[in-house]
């Protein structure tokens, strides 16, 4: 037990840190929408090249993690839908729910494997990402088409999205630094390596702005629906998945935590871009990445 609290309470300490500089006003309310996207765009993908470039990856287990990980989501996808047709939530509700189900968070995620297992987890969890962003984008991008009038899905707009993601970018130049074996100077990697270092306490503080407490008074059914699906029955799916792939150690834990996570921080922007109820998005994020510290403490030691 001692490790779990060890690897989560200084997660759970930045996190709040971050919401407290918020309502302080600290540094000042127009510096944090810019450190995250320095986050997101320079410290992050820094962290990806540098780790996917150094890294010794096996593929034997690499494989059936992603598979894992990408059947998951889409299993609770269709549990969803499946839930839709007999509770027949409103169209721009279920598109939020279906983000809170499906979507994880990033900074969360790379925070708590490092933590638990250093950069050999996350090199795998890079991994992870680097094939379950596309595919999310996808499933959501889709869900917006069928259920909103304003979700239209355009195969040319998809591709830009996925090109222009720096996480995918980062993934894609470290892996193929790795597998091609390209020399790089020693400065240049330990330059990176020094900005990386930024990039996992930044992306927490990142979490613990985005967190918005006024928005869980307006708790819905659909707000319940969507945090059970994703931080109690997306686990055990995954647990089960992970069994049946042979899975065992790190590779099945990573499984288990990817899916553990609450939904990704961002999602509110493409309900907003794509006509999803916002304020929804914002209450299921908020109430994720809060009761997530919980599931995790439950979750973690039994694995």
């Amino acid at each position: 037990m001692n490790y779990v609290l060890n690897a989560l309470l200084p997660i759970c300490l930045i996190i709040f840190i971050g919401y407290a500089f918020k309502h302080a006003k600290f540094p000042s309310t127009d510096f944090w929408p810019k450190m995250d996207k320095f986050t997101y765009y320079v410290l992050m993908p820094c962290l990806l090249v540098y780790e996917l470039a150094v890294a010794k990856i096996d593929l034997t287990y690499t494989v059936n993690l992603v598979l894992a990980s990408l059947l998951g989501i889409f299993i609770i996808l269709i549990i969803l839908i499946l839930l839709n047709l007999i509770l027949h939530f409103e169209n721009r509700a279920f598109t939020s729910i279906v983000q809170g189900g499906i979507r994880f968070n990033t900074y969360v995620f790379l925070a708590l494997v490092n933590a638990v297992y250093g950069g050999e987890g996350l090199v795998l969890a890079a991994i992870v990402i680097a094939f379950a962003i596309p595919f999310l984008n996808i499933l959501c991008i889709s869900v917006f088409a069928i259920y909103t009038r304003d979700g239209k899905f355009s195969l040319s707009s998809f591709f830009k999205t996925i090109v222009k993601n720096p996480l995918i970018g980062a993934c894609v130049i470290g892996g193929a630094i790795n597998a091609f074996g390209i020399p790089l100077p020693v400065f240049i990697l330990k330059s990176i390596a020094i900005v990386s270092h930024a990039a996992l306490p930044m992306g927490l503080l990142s979490v613990g702005v985005g967190l918005e407490l006024k928005y869980l008074k307006h708790a819905k059914k659909e707000l319940v629906v969507s945090s059970v699906a994703k931080l109690v029955i997306f686990p055990m799916i995954a647990y089960g998945l992970a069994q049946l792939m042979g899975l065992v150690g790190m590779s099945l834990c990573i499984t288990v935590i990817f899916a553990s996570m609450p939904t990704a921080t961002s999602a509110h922007i493409l309900a907003r871009e794509l006509g999803g109820d916002v304020s929804l998005m914002a209450s299921i994020t908020t109430l994720e990445t809060l009761a997530c510290v919980g599931t995790l403490f439950l979750i973690v030691p039994l694995l």
